[in-house]
């Protein structure tokens, strides 16, 4: 995204925050909800221009011609009427303010509420408590006008889906609400290990933004470009091959808004909890891609029993960890974030889950990452843990470590873009692991056997497996250092000598 598109963005974004308007997630599906219902009218519009050509009309529009709605006084006689022409935004991006602003937040609002009987789309489905909480009128003027500009050209969809990762970055730098949004590098990292497959069903059981679903999408969309071509793959990536599970209805809204803009027309995403009964999966998934929140424990009344049956925890880092052993399939793949505690804690719930995953599953990789990954809003230090299900079958034989230092940004507040980074390094030995038995445990990665591991009480923290070489410090010897002293003292005192001749002259 060019450096004038950026600016455009800021200046929206900015408008909003100096008016009013200070929580970065509200302003963010505000703004959702206009791009929404922005393409909309331009899906319409496309339509409508295919049409023209062919000499017909168009089926099932989402915008029909005639009357929406009419208000009338007390004798019945009508005082306002609102065509479904005035909801569409290239006709109401024109409107003088306060006209504006009525059919925005009176009757376009209640038309996108109304959508989901008619669209039956996984955006729709989460419109039902939609409302405009920009304050007045002004403001949404100013928004509406902003995103109309033809320089930024969001009648492209490509464009837009920039527009919004850049958008959904600024949940990143303001404030708490930075936690729903892991950063785009880890998440690429994480998808190019990975390699997601056509024809694979991928979960992020805690999916915010929807991120990594976003981005396993564009991986499988470059991977297999003829191949969807064919509709039956083409149905089965729009329809089958994304879920994504949150307990933020916000969160859902602009998830599946990243989901819609990167062409996947029906992401299977749901309002649930994925950690207690209303989340029934059991061996469905071929991948599963997250980031989970742990921070804390939870209720132990809200947590499913088949999880506590598996680890006895409140700790949510613990409990997403048996929930994916339960909801991958056989040969099902994993890569998760953890934070660091899972990694060296030796407590029974800790010990529990990775003797699982080292004895009954097959642990493929840890990976150390270092703290300020989460800046500007954690410095929490996490690692990613890697593992196929093998369903009580075990297989773990050795674990690949990797200790990353550099990330291609700066580990501090301000995040700015370094030379250095060990993303491209890291993948290229993760895809040869077969030549990682020849590392020397000096190294940045290397192998530890799965008797090793257990020996250690299943420690999976880098450190305890790297080794260290230690150069003997060679001292010069007493006599020597005197005699230096002593020839430096000689040489001082010559020196005094001849300042002071220089004074008496």
């Amino acid at each position: 995204m060019d450096q004038q598109t950026r600016q455009k963005i800021d200046a929206i974004w900015d408008g909003m925050w100096n008016n009013q308007m200070a929580d970065p997630k509200t302003n963010i599906t505000q703004i959702t909800y206009l791009l929404f219902i922005k393409m909309l009218d331009d899906a319409q519009i496309k339509k409508e221009a295919t049409a023209k050509m062919l000499d017909g009309k168009i089926e099932n529009p989402t915008f029909k011609d005639g009357v929406y709605a009419q208000e009338k006084d007390a004798n019945g006689n009508v005082t306002k009427t609102v065509t479904y022409a005035d909801l569409r935004w290239h006709n109401f991006q024109n409107f003088e303010t306060d006209r504006m602003f009525d059919v925005v937040n009176n009757y376009v609002f209640k038309f996108i509420r109304e959508l989901h009987g008619g669209q039956g789309d996984a955006f729709s489905d989460f419109m039902s408590d939609a409302k405009l909480e920009i304050p007045n009128g002004k403001i949404l003027e100013m928004v509406v006008r902003g995103l109309s500009d033809p320089q930024l050209n969001l009648d492209n969809k490509e464009i837009m889906g920039d527009v919004y990762e850049y958008l959904l970055a600024k949940l990143a730098i303001n404030g708490d609400n930075g936690q729903f949004r892991t950063p785009r590098n880890i998440i690429a990292m994480m998808v190019q290990l990975m390699q997601p497959k056509l024809g694979e069903k991928i979960c992020d059981p805690a999916m915010g933004s929807a991120g990594f679903l976003v981005e396993s999408a564009k991986f499988i969309k470059e991977k297999y470009k003829s191949e969807l071509h064919q509709k039956e793959n083409l149905d089965f990536f729009n329809k089958e091959t994304f879920y994504g599970n949150d307990t933020d209805r916000n969160m859902l809204r602009i998830g599946t808004m990243n989901m819609t803009l990167h062409e996947v027309s029906q992401p299977q995403i749901r309002y649930r909890n994925s950690l207690n009964d209303e989340n029934p999966d059991s061996a469905i998934y071929d991948l599963v891609l997250a980031n989970p929140p742990f921070t804390g424990n939870i209720n132990a009344n809200d947590i499913s029993k088949s999880l506590t049956d598996a680890v006895s925890t409140k700790a949510t880092e613990l409990l997403f960890l048996a929930l994916f052993m339960r909801i991958l399939k056989i040969g099902g793949r994993c890569a998760s974030v953890v934070p660091e505690g899972v990694l060296f804690r030796s407590g029974s719930p800790y010990l529990q889950i990775k003797k699982e995953l080292v004895e009954k599953e097959k642990l493929i990789a840890v990976i150390s990452l270092p703290a300020g990954v989460f800046y500007p809003y954690s410095g929490v230090s996490t690692g990613i843990l890697i593992f196929d299900k093998t369903g009580g079958a075990g297989g773990t034989d050795q674990v690949w470590f990797y200790d990353v230092h550099n990330i291609g940004v700066s580990l501090d507040q301000k995040q700015n873009k370094i030379k250095e980074n060990d993303f491209p390094d890291l993948i290229e030995r993760f895809r040869n692991l077969d030549k990682e038995n020849s590392r020397a445990r000096t190294e940045q990665s290397f192998m530890v056997s799965r008797a090793e591991i257990i020996e250690n009480k299943y420690s999976l923290r880098f450190s305890t497996y790297k080794q260290t070489i230690k150069k003997a410090l060679v001292y010069r010897s007493s006599r020597e250092i005197l005699a230096d002293i002593e020839k430096n003292d000689k040489e001082l005192a010559v020196l005094k000598e001849s300042i002071k001749k220089m004074v008496d002259d």
